[in-house]
This record gives structure tokens, sequence and C-alpha cells, in this order.
């Protein structure tokens, strides 16, 4: 036998392990509980494989204390919980008696209630004056709490080793109780690294780094986890170049960085964006040919991809052997993040088991590169798909934002409900996106309902309300909403000054527009352009030229850009082509300078000028945008483009148009032929204007909707007079609310009267 014990203390690797295992068969000593307890003691310290230990421990007919104790250990050092608690069940049930050895373990593997009940089950068995115990107690309700519980078990310890000071002022931090963690830490005797340590990272948690620092800078011994502590709470503050400035100064004085370090700096390089340092950064640790895990490459492929260079990023992703999923969601984002949907989609398809923060990188991937239908659908797919995958706040505003950027109400209203059913809790940036989305949908009522019952307010939300009352015209609520805004403090920013000129042009209010102007201290050169369209909207030309030619900066395409609208709906030809060969030169491709250009020849009726821009655009290469209108309807969006046939109801759309017509005409109506802008004869002119896009959407929306239901249109343009004037009458004809929004503003058309007062 004492061999065998010689053997087994000299145990050191799995394969020596199996070696002392054959003794044990050979000796016939395979299911005794000593020799079984010996062989699940070393499985722990060699890291054996589960399923070999569980064959042990399985060998032996009827384990002893000790055989459960070894397999308890087992399982912790897995971190199998359920495992530990399951094992202890099935302990009780045979009858084996638990020792003071098997607590400690049992209560590092509960929950908080499950502890309590071991807690009282120590009490009943008498070792509670254990100290190993104890110190187990101790940390479990430092961690879980109630951490009054964790300061009883503390005071009534007659003897306190470090530890436990150090578990009470991380317990307290746990808890945000600065004042109990300074109390601890104040009254230990001999402060080690670790408390000192848990005080900078008790400070940075609360985002107090002055503080923080204070205590680090009082640190009689630093060691890399205190560099660490320090780093991490610059990084995870928002102060990345001082992280980095900490980083430098640790190397400075010698401090061996480890991996943690790595991850921190490498992280801090991604927040700055600062791809030079990072470089920088990467021949260093290739220069020194340090070994790096997963948790590093991934650091790196996020700093890669945050900082442009997803090549790099990628190439480090290839040569991974355990991808985890943190970085494929690195690579997905950064692909989203840079506009390569296809990328990110092929690796998102390719990923083994998608989390959440995956979907949710592809989903704002869609919306924020102007793709929302596919952000909508990419959604409903995560919720049919994924079972048990519950969308987080992160999710739901970038469903919410893409819902308002097609204007699809229903849609929006299904993912509030969604917000509602998971109880998903909103902070700011939740509720600015319900403004917006209520806002760009049409629904102002339920954007300010929104609005009022915010628990908190901030810019963000200030403007997106006030952008909302400039897209429907309403310039007095935005004005009125600013004067609010300053009085509870909040100063106007760029955008609040845009969205209230803005206001302004589309309300016609060119004296408190002018007003908004001066009160600009800097205006910028976006603000000359409002001011530009606000002008020329109100048909004061020639000040608006005045504006253009005294500005202290050169104007950009928004600037010429309004001058060559307002010359449009003024008919200026030589304004309108001053404009335009300032625009041809700055946005070469923007077809839509050259359909507004066109638009001022056909209603001169030059229209060989008309047919001389056709030719210059084919000859550039410029494609016209086409005209597209969509309707929600159903949870889809049914899209429209003039003279479409390929609608499933294209019969029922075009004779119920053709029934319009005739009811239209006998009210007086008279089709605007002046918006074509080709040359054609006068009845293909009728019948060119009779299936525009956003006709065909609204005579769909009569046809599908209830009697009395609002119907929302978006249109991709601006909406022609012929529209205007013909879904105007219809609004009267039908007793229907129509709304249309185009890529100006909303026009609310009721009773047979536009929200614009025909000024757009």
């Amino acid at each position: 036998m004492s061999l065998l014990e010689s053997l087994a203390s000299n145990v050191k690797t799995l394969n020596q392990l199996q070696q002392f295992h054959a003794q044990i068969l050979h000796h016939s000593l395979h299911g005794q509980n000593f020799w079984i307890a010996n062989l699940l003691r070393i499985c722990t310290t060699v890291r054996a494989p589960l399923q070999y230990a569980r064959q042990l421990f399985d060998s032996v007919p009827h384990p002893n204390v000790f055989v459960f104790t070894s397999m308890l250990k087992f399982y912790s050092q897995l971190n199998s919980h359920s495992d530990v608690l399951e094992l202890f069940a099935r302990m009780r049930t045979a009858g084996v008696s638990p020792d003071a050895f098997v607590f400690p373990i049992l209560i590092k593997s509960t929950t908080a209630d499950q502890g309590t009940a071991i807690h009282a089950h120590v009490l009943k068995l008498g070792l509670n004056s254990d100290r190993y115990i104890k110190n187990a107690l101790l940390d479990m309700y430092a961690r879980r709490g109630p951490i009054v519980v964790a300061r009883e078990l503390f005071d009534e310890m007659s003897e306190k080793a470090a530890a436990d000071w150090n578990a009470m002022i991380s317990g307290y931090w746990r808890w945000g109780d600065e004042t109990g963690a300074k109390e601890v830490f104040e009254t230990m005797p001999g402060k080690n690294v670790v408390s000192w340590t848990a005080m900078v990272t008790g400070y940075c948690k609360m985002g107090d780094l002055v503080k923080a620092r204070d205590y680090f800078d009082g640190m009689p011994v630093k060691t890399v986890v205190s560099w660490n502590a320090m780093l991490s709470g610059y990084s995870q503050n928002g102060f990345a170049e001082e992280a980095l400035s900490s980083f430098k100064e640790m190397m400075d004085e010698g401090v061996k960085p480890d991996e943690t370090t790595w991850v921190t700096v490498i992280s801090s390089c991604a927040a700055c964006g600062d791809l030079k340092m990072a470089e920088s950064l990467v021949s260093f640790l290739e220069s020194r040919r340090l070994k790096l895990n997963c948790f590093t490459k991934t650091a790196l492929i996020d700093m890669y991809a945050k900082c442009g260079n997803l090549t790099a990023a990628r190439k480090i992703f290839e040569e991974m052997n355990n991808r985890n999923a943190v970085s494929w969601n690195a690579m997905i984002s950064g692909y989203a993040r840079h506009g390569d949907l296809a990328s990110s989609r092929e690796l998102f398809d390719m990923m083994p088991e998608k989390n959440l923060v995956s979907w949710n990188s592809m989903i704002a991937g869609y919306a924020q590169n102007g793709h929302s239908a596919m952000a909508i659908e990419l959604f409903k797919g995560m919720t049919t798909m994924e079972e048990g995958l519950k969308p987080d706040e992160v999710t739901m505003v970038s469903v919410v934002s893409a819902c308002g950027h097609v204007g699809a109400l229903q849609l929006g209203k299904w993912a509030v409900d969604i917000i509602v059913k998971n109880k998903i809790e909103l902070n700011t940036s939740g509720y600015n996106a319900l403004i917006y989305m209520y806002s760009r949908c049409g629904s102002m009522k339920e954007a300010k309902r929104v609005f009022q019952s915010m628990p908190s307010r901030d810019i963000v939300s200030y403007n997106s309300l006030i952008a909302g009352f400039a897209a429907h015209g309403h310039g007095y609520e935005a004005l009125d909403l600013m004067s609010k805004m300053t009085q509870e403090g909040i100063t106007p920013d760029r955008i609040t000054f845009i969205s209230l000129l803005t206001a302004c042009s589309h309300a016609g209010l060119l004296e408190e527009g002018k007003k908004i102007f001066e009160s600009i201290k800097e205006p910028s050169i976006d603000h000359y352009a409002c001011m530009v369209d606000l002008l020329g909207r109100a048909g004061d030309m020639d000040e608006a030229k005045k504006l253009l030619d005294t500005m202290p900066m050169q104007p950009h395409a928004g600037v010429y850009g309004a001058l060559l609208n307002a010359s449009c709906i003024h008919r200026k030809v030589e304004l309108g082509e001053l404009a335009a060969r300032n625009l041809f030169e700055l946005e070469p491709e923007n077809s839509g300078n050259y359909v507004l250009l066109s638009n001022i020849y056909a209603s001169a009726n030059r229209w060989n000028d008309v047919d001389r821009l056709m030719i210059t655009m084919r000859q550039m290469g410029v494609k016209k945008n086409a005209g597209m209108s969509w309707i929600e309807f159903n949870g889809k969006l049914h899209h429209f483009v003039a003279g479409d046939r390929s609608h499933e109801r294209r019969e029922d759309i075009y004779r119920y148009l053709e029934e319009l017509g005739q009811r239209l005409r006998s009210l007086g109506y008279l089709v605007d032929k002046s918006c074509v802008l080709r040359d054609v004869e006068e009845e293909e002119k009728e019948q060119m204007l009779m299936t525009h896009s956003e006709k065909l959407a609204v005579a769909f929306g009569l046809l599908v909707t209830e009697a009395g239901a609002v119907i929302r249109v978006v249109k991709n343009l601006r909406i022609c007079s012929d529209c205007h004037l013909s879904i105007r009458m219809i609004s009267k004809l039908e007793g229907r609310e129509i709304i249309v929004r185009d890529n100006n503003r909303f026009h609310c058309f009721k009773h047979g009267e536009c929200s614009c007062k025909d000024y757009w």
C-alpha cells in the first residue's frame, strides 16, 4: 500500500493518473472508497475529463462522504453548479451525512435563496463555528446579499483573515455602499494590495475616477492587477486616452502586462479610433512573440474593425482556431458599421450559434445603412426562429427607428407591444427612438404623448419632437417647444436651429425664421442653407441670392439645392440655371438636380432644353431616381412605381382609379399637365399623371382598409402638384384622412384641405 500511496502523491498529469489508475485495477482496489476518493482528488488537480471522473465515481457501489466530497469538488472546479446541487441531493438520499468540507463547495454553487437554506442547514448541524464554512458564507452574502448578514458574520469572527476583510470591502462596493466599503478599509489592519485594489475598482465602478486615482496613487505597492483595475476604470468610463496614458506610465515603471492589460489597452485603442496607435501596439506584441489568447485576439479584431482596417480584422479572425461569440460579433458589427452588409450578412449566416448581440449588430447594420425594411424582416425572423431569445432595448431602438424610417406605423405599434410584453425598460435614447418613429409615421399626437411621459429629457428628445413639428409644418408649436426647452435649462444646438428654421420654412413664418437665424451666434453652412430655403419658398428670391453671395464660407450643395428648389417653385429660370450649374460640379451624379432644372424648363415650355438635359444625363451615366410610394397593410409594405402593373391587386387598383378620375372630373378637377416633363400628346400626359405612384398607393389603401381608416403613404420624392390636388379632392370625396410623407415634409389631407395649405 505504501507504494501506491507514494505513486498517488507524485501524480501531476492525466497520463500519470491513468497509470496510477491501472495500478489500482491491478491490485483489485478499484471499488474501494479510499482509492476512488484519491483518484477523484487527482482528477480535480490534473483537470481530467468529466466523463472519466464520473465513471470513477459510478464504480463505487456505496460511496462515502469522502468520495462524494471529491466528486463535488470536481463539479465545482468546472463551475457546474447544478451538478453540485444534484449530487448533494443524491448524497442526502443515500443517507451520507455531510461534513464541514462539503458546505464551502455547496455554498459556492447556490443561488441567494438556496444559500440561505444551506446556512440554516449548517446551523442545524452545529457547524456554524467552522472557519471555512463561515468564510464561504461571508463571501456568499457579500456577493449576493443581504450585505447586512455578511456584516453580522464578519463582526462575529474572533479572528479575521485578510480574505475576510477584502470580501467585506468588495461586498459593500458590489451593493453600491461606498460608506461601508470605506469604513472597513480604514479599520483593516495591515492593508494588502488586494484591499487597495478593491477600493480602486469600487470607485471606478461608481464612475468616480478622481477618488479611484487617489487610492491608486496612495498604494504602497502596485501589481499588474492594480494597474488593470485603473486602466479598466478609465476605459469603461469613456476615458480611453487616459487609459492609454496610464498604460505608458505602467510600462515606464517596468510592470509586465498580462492578458487583461492587453485586452483593456486594445479596447482603448478601438474607442479612440487611433489606427496608428493600434498598429504600433500590434508591432510591440509581435516583436515580443507573445502568445495571445482568444480574448486578446478578439479585442484586436474589434479594434481593427472599429478603426476601419477590416482586412486585418478578418485575417486575425480567420486564423483563430476557437472563435468565440464575441469575435464573430466584432466582425459582423465591423462590416455593418462600414456599410459592407453583404460580408456582415455572410458571417451572420455562418455563425454557428447566434446570440442577442449578433442579431442586434445585424439589425442595426441594416437600419443604419438605409435598409429599414430588411431590419424589420430580420427582427421578425429573430422573434420566430430564436426560441427563448428576448430582444433588449438595443434591439428595439433599431427596430423602432427602422419603422419610423419607412413610415410603418402599424409595425411600429407592433414593436411597442413587444417592448411592453417583454417589460423592456427604456432609457432616454429608447424614448427618443419612439418620438422619432411616431413623428416619421405621421402621428404627432403619440409623439407628444411619449415626450410628455418621459422621466427625463435630453437635447435629442427636444430635437426629435421639434423636427417632427417641422416635417408637419407646425411652425408655432416648434417655436413654443424651443421656449420650454430653454426654460428647462437645455441650450439649443446646431440641430435645434436647423429644425426650427425648417419649421418656419414649411409654415411660411418668414419673420420668425429671420429672428431665429439672427439669434444664432455662429451660424453654420447648414443654417445658411435653411435660410436660403426659407427666403426662397416665401418668394423673396433676390434676398435669398443676396444671402448666398454674402455668406462667410463657400456654399455647399445644400445651399445651391435650396436655391434650385425655390427657383422651381417660383419658375425662376435664370436663378435655377445658376444653382444647377454649381450643383452639377459639386455632385455630378445627383439626378435630382437635373430633374429640378428639367422641371423649370418644362414649365417654361423649353422642351429642347429638357431634351438636352436628358442627353447630358445619359452621356454622364446619371440615372434618374424612380419615383416610388409605399403603404403598409397587414404587416407588409406594398410598393408602387409610376404605371406599376406588378401588384397582385393591379386590376382592382386601376379600375378604382378610373372611377375616382371620373368622379373627380365631375367636381371640376383638371389634370395639371405641367407636371409632365416630356413633350408628348395631351392624352398621354393625362394617362401618365393618373398612374403616379402615390395615386396607386392611395387607391390601394382605399380598397383594402375599412371605411374611415386613416391612409398613410410614403413617397421617396417630392409629391407633384397634380397628385397634391387630386389627393386633396379625394380626401373630401371619400371622407378619409390621407397622410402623405414625401422626401421633404408631411401632407395631411382632410375634408379637401391639406395641412401645408398648398405651401410646399
